[in-house]
C-alpha cells in the first residue's frame, strides 16, 4: 500500500502564490506517476497537473497552464504543485493521486490523499 498526505494549502488573496506537497510513504518503492486533482464545493474533481516517475514528463490543464508547475523529489518520495497567479476559482481541496501511468483521468490513479484546502480570496 502508498500513502499519501497532502500539506500546504491555506488562504491566500488573489495573485498570490502557494506550494503544495505531497508525502509518499509505505510502498514507495515502485514508479509511480503521480497526479493533482481538486474539487470545488459542488463541482466534480477535476484534473489539475500530473507527472511521470522520471519528471521527464508533464501534463497540465488548461486552466492552471503557465500559473502552475508540478514536480518531484524521488529522493524524498514527495511531489509539489507551485501555484501562483491564484485566482478565486482556483479554490477547492487539492488532492494527491499516484498510479502507475501517468494520465488526466482520475481513474488512471489508485491511491489517494486526503485533501488540503486552497481558498484563494479576491
Amino acid at each position: 500500500q502508498l500513502q499519501l498526505v497532502e500539506s500546504g494549502g491555506g488562504l491566500v488573496q488573489a495573485g498570490g502564490s502557494l506550494r503544495l506537497s505531497c508525502a509518499a510513504s509505505g510502498r514507495t518503492s515502485g514508479s509511480y506517476a503521480m497526479g493533482w486533482f481538486r474539487q470545488a464545493p459542488g463541482k466534480k474533481r477535476e484534473f489539475v497537473a500530473a507527472v511521470n516517475w522520471s519528471g521527464s514528463s508533464t501534463y497540465y490543464a488548461n486552466s492552471v497552464k503557465g500559473r502552475f508547475t508540478i514536480s518531484r523529489d524521488n529522493a524524498k518520495n514527495t511531489m509539489f504543485l507551485q501555484m501562483n497567479s491564484l485566482r478565486p476559482e482556483d479554490t477547492a481541496v487539492y488532492y494527491c493521486a499516484a498510479g502507475p501511468y501517468i494520465g488526466e483521468s482520475d481513474t488512471d490513479y489508485g491511491y489517494w490523499g486526503q485533501g488540503t484546502q486552497v481558498t484563494v480570496s479576491s
